[in-house]
């Protein structure tokens, strides 16, 4: 079996950071390994509270899991501090993991930072270089690439000042577009573009963890990046298609719809088992 670790927030609420990606990694058939950054006391409406784990103990979690476990892909999520992100950055150049999926998470989807907005040099400098694959939607690619984005064009110039930061490629979420859900993605040389029809729901609580962690989840399970992405792209879409009215707020996408409607492959269904 394959091994995925994710490095982010804890959602107590359980429809994003360490919740949704585990969630996402069960989904696809990998193993899920997990260290926390910070402890979220948040839900569907708000975040309430953030605590930051010490830097020491987030590195004495990622020498923990790489000391005695083969990891084939990585996901980093919400660094709220710059200490948190140097401490990270140590450990990942220390161990070298092979696809590093990086989601520079600044904001819950109700709109509360879970970044120091002084922490983006430090994220742009420590973090960013880092991976084979960044992920920011509209707003945090505005922010880390410092320009305004309105339109196709501006995303793809966003994408090429974000590659060269040091990634290897951009994926930049069109989530916060309007028209259909476009994401673009950026190696370098080519721009590739992946599709869905936006699907009219409040309920998007948790889709960059959930859609970052299904394109670790590809990569280790040994597809290519365009392949990764296109299943990834599927995968969240469903999610989204399928999302769950928990919650006051904005509720969490449905993360094992298909595992509730098909049953384990080769296995007992759902209905099956009830019975």
């Amino acid at each position: 079996m394959k091994k995925v670790l994710t490095i982010a927030g804890s959602d107590c609420s359980g429809g994003a950071g360490i919740q949704a990606d585990l969630k996402t990694f069960s989904a696809h058939g990998v193993f899920g390994m997990s260290v926390v950054v910070s402890v979220v006391a948040e839900n569907t409406s708000r975040v309430i509270a953030i605590q930051d784990i010490t830097p020491d103990m987030i590195e004495k979690q990622i020498d923990a899991v790489f000391e005695d476990i083969e990891v084939d892909a990585v996901k980093v999520g919400m660094l709220s501090q710059p200490e948190c992100m140097e401490a990270v950055a140590r450990k990942l150049k220390q161990y070298e993991p092979k696809n590093v999926v990086i989601d520079p998470v600044m904001y819950a989807k109700n709109g509360c930072p879970l970044m120091n907005p002084e922490a983006i040099d430090t994220l742009i400098e420590t973090i960013i270089p880092l991976a084979d694959i960044l992920t920011p939607n509209i707003p945090e690619a505005e922010k880390i690439a410092g320009i305004k984005i309105t339109s196709l064009e501006d995303v793809e110039e966003s994408a090429k000042i974000i590659h060269g930061m040091g990634c290897k490629h951009v994926l930049i979420k069109g989530g916060h577009a309007t028209g259909s859900a476009l994401d673009i993605l950026f190696d370098g040389n080519k721009f590739y573009q992946f599709d869905a029809q936006r699907i009219d729901t409040k309920n998007t609580h948790g889709t960059g963890c959930t859609y970052s962690s299904a394109i670790a989840s590809n990569l280790a399970l040994g597809l290519g990046i365009e392949e990764a992405m296109a299943q990834a792209k599927k995968y969240i879409t469903t999610a989204i298609q399928h999302s769950l009215p928990i919650g006051k707020g904005h509720g969490p996408t449905h993360h094992f719809y298909d595992l509730y409607e098909n049953g384990l492959r080769g296995g007992i269904s759902t209905n099956e088992s009830a019975n």
